[in-house]
């Protein structure tokens, strides 16, 4: 993600700054009545928890307070060749092993997101599919996970080869592993994907890579009305789907996702606040979105002179934005 998406490397500074100032608080509250999401547990709603900074919350204090069952874990990339490692530093086995472990202890789950806009990309490093494939089986491997979430950004996006590798290992995924769900998540514009996006797309379409869920990041683009511009960009998604792959409005939808951010964004001026991200998560249920969720949990929270890292920037109660998610859950 972008996510306040500036260097996601352990330790390193956030590169970037909020403006100051605050949007005025509004309520949590659940979404209206509509279909279930197509995409089951835990990839339909489990907001991003990134261990590299932001004084990440315990995450059974936040599944205690909000009732979210599941947790996007950010991120996994290269340690250097092609293996996984967080934050291409820390060791499958050490303090993210442990947040997983304690996540599961409270009654939920998690979904691994590898990539992310900064560091050295899996999909890039790993010399074709099936190598990359490989490095995505040691995380289902090691942790015995139900889905796993490719955020496929900056130059591993927009080159071809490393886009292409990225559709192809999660094909082999899928033919090894059909339980686990697949995820994708990437930038899009306030009308849908551009043309990176929808050349994915073909790519998967060409090869049957069966990915349950394809989610845009609708933020960073220079929305003014983040609820009604996110709207704009997933019908534009499901348009998108559509043509690739054939789907009618409803299985389109179902293949479709929205991870927002929280707050302030990274463009100055650019706010989801409370009742925007409401207007998403309502629509998201209506429809039937396959995943709905945002980044990040480190930042759901009021500011008081804290880190852009670890608050919104805007007025907000603790884990406002995590609550609406618990409503789509179900």
């Amino acid at each position: 993600m972008s996510k306040i998406r500036t260097s996601l490397l352990a330790g390193a500074a956030v590169l970037g700054t909020l403006a100051a100032g605050a949007a005025p608080a509004l309520s949590a509250e659940a979404p209206a009545d509509g279909p279930s999401p197509a995409a089951t547990s835990p990839v339909a709603a489990s907001p991003y928890l990134y261990n590299g900074w932001g004084s990440p919350p315990a995450p059974a204090d936040v599944m205690n307070a909000t009732g979210i069952k599941d947790f996007t874990l950010a991120f996994i990339n290269s340690d250097g060749g092609c293996n996984p490692a967080w934050d291409g530093q820390r060791p499958l086995d050490g303090q993210d092993k442990a947040t997983i472990d304690a996540i599961r202890g409270a009654g939920g789950d998690v979904i691994p997101s590898i990539g992310g806009y900064s560091g050295t990309k899996l999909g890039e490093v790993c010399a074709d599919g099936q190598q990359l494939a490989a490095a995505y089986q040691k995380l289902i491997d090691a942790y015995g996970l139900k889905a796993i979430d490719v955020d496929i950004e900056a130059t591993e996006f927009e080159g071809q080869a490393s886009r292409d590798k990225v559709v192809e290992a999660l094909k082999i995924v899928k033919d090894t592993n059909p339980d686990v769900q697949t995820v994708v998540t990437f930038p899009t514009t306030t009308t849908g994907p551009n043309e990176n996006g929808k050349a994915m797309f073909a790519k998967a379409a060409e090869i049957g890579a069966n990915i349950d869920v394809w989610t845009q990041m609708p933020f960073d683009f220079n929305g003014t009305d983040m609820g009604a511009d996110t709207i704009s960009a997933t019908e534009g998604l499901k348009e998108a789907l559509k043509a690739a792959f054939g789907y009618d409005d409803a299985d389109a939808y179902a293949h479709s996702g929205i991870s927002s951010m929280n707050g302030k964004t990274d463009v100055e001026g650019e706010i989801v606040d409370q009742a925007a991200f409401q207007k998403m998560a309502d629509y998201a249920k209506e429809k039937g979105l396959g995943r709905f969720t945002f980044w990040s949990v480190n930042r759901d929270r009021p500011c008081s002179g804290g880190a852009v890292d670890s608050c919104s920037g805007i007025d907000q109660g603790d884990w406002d934005f995590s609550k609406i998610v618990a409503g789509f859950q179900g």
